[in-house]
């Protein structure tokens, strides 16, 4: 069935109302002009050569460019066939460390680039899933609910900083108590959580929440980046330190992170290869059992009609431009001619 994609610019056709009114006016305007003249002889004569139907020509042109201008904007389009609307599959919850440790670059170029390169890697090849990602450092936002856009997915990892949390610190028990929450928790099962961080938990409340993901069947799956030997955290151009003048040291925590996976049936993976970790989570994730999904995020195919009032809207803007008012001066048209005329004949003469 045939639709406008931006229904709501239609209301721009009122303003052929106003157009119309001052086409009108100015009509009546020329026409009161002609009797004040008086002398209709001598108005004749004075527009002998305008054309008022041309005129009106133009402005029909005119008026019939903006409404097919109009119905371009309102994107006029009819549906062939939906994408990703329906299909089998689970929900991804992708939880990332965006805290100032992730800076640290005993993972060139540095861990946070290197989770988001892996991120990245993930997302589409379990793009038939529905994603959605956490961030957090001291506190934990839900940047994107679940939906099946891969691109939008991607773009909310590439934009992912600390500049993005306002309270810094590591909490990832608020960050997987978030991701659960955004979670359909009335089902256990069909739902999974991906965590990416070092590992450095400031807060104590990891445990009870991997608990919690447990208690409502969500599979976690932790990605240790960073090293245990680690590196300094950088901070305003310097390394940070503490409250002795030492500088701190951030390591990687493996142990708490496969305690973590452990807790959920889960499991743990070391950030060395992110294509190998990628493929290797993705393989898991494509063998759990799946639900039948219903997305709104599904998109659909359509054939889309705005170049067709465009071209249109262009084509009949050109032809009132070369439309004439007036007509031809025949006299000019004659002496023209009898110019050519004279020139041939003094042409043959001097043959």
């Amino acid at each position: 069935m045939v639709q406008f994609g931006n229904q709501n610019y239609l209301w721009a056709l009122w303003v052929l109302v106003p157009l119309a009114v001052a086409y009108i006016a100015a009509i009546r305007h020329k026409r009161h002009i002609r009797k004040m003249l008086g002398n209709a002889t001598l108005v004749q004569q004075l527009t002998n050569n305008y054309m008022p139907k041309r005129y009106g020509l133009k402005i029909v042109l005119v008026f019939t460019a903006i409404g097919c201008l109009i119905f371009s904007w309102a994107n006029l389009r009819k549906p062939t066939s939906e994408k990703n609307g329906k299909g089998n599959g689970i929900d991804v919850m992708l939880v990332l460390d965006i805290s100032k440790s992730m800076l640290s670059q005993d993972v060139p170029p540095s861990r946070l680039e290197k989770a988001k390169s892996f991120l990245n890697q993930l997302t589409p090849e379990i793009e038939h899933n529905r994603i959605g990602l956490v961030v957090f450092a001291g506190e934990a936002y839900l940047q994107m609910p679940l939906t099946p856009d891969a691109v939008a997915t991607k773009l909310f990892i590439d934009n992912a900083s600390p500049d993005l949390a306002p309270v810094q610190g590591t909490d990832i028990g608020a960050a997987l108590r978030l991701a659960d929450a955004s979670l359909d928790n009335e089902e256990k099962k069909y739902k999974t959580v991906v965590l990416v961080t070092d590992g450095e938990d400031l807060d104590a409340g990891a445990k009870d929440a991997a608990a919690t993901l447990a208690e409502h069947g969500t599979v976690l799956y932790t990605v240790g980046v960073g090293t245990e030997g680690g590196a300094p955290i950088m901070e305003s151009g310097a390394y940070k330190k503490d409250a002795n003048g030492k500088t701190v040291i951030s390591k990687l925590d493996a142990p708490l992170l496969q305690e973590l996976a452990n807790q959920t049936e889960g499991k743990y993976y070391f950030l060395d290869n992110t294509g190998s970790v990628a493929n290797a989570i993705a393989m898991q994730l494509n063998n759990m059992q799946t639900k039948p999904l219903n997305n709104n995020g599904g998109y659909m195919q359509y054939t889309l009609y705005y170049p067709v009032f465009l071209s249109v809207a262009l084509i009949l803007l050109l032809l009132e431009i070369f439309i004439s008012e007036k007509k031809r001066n025949k006299v000019l048209l004659n002496v023209q001619k009898k110019q050519k005329e004279t020139k041939k004949a003094n042409q043959l003469a001097n043959i």
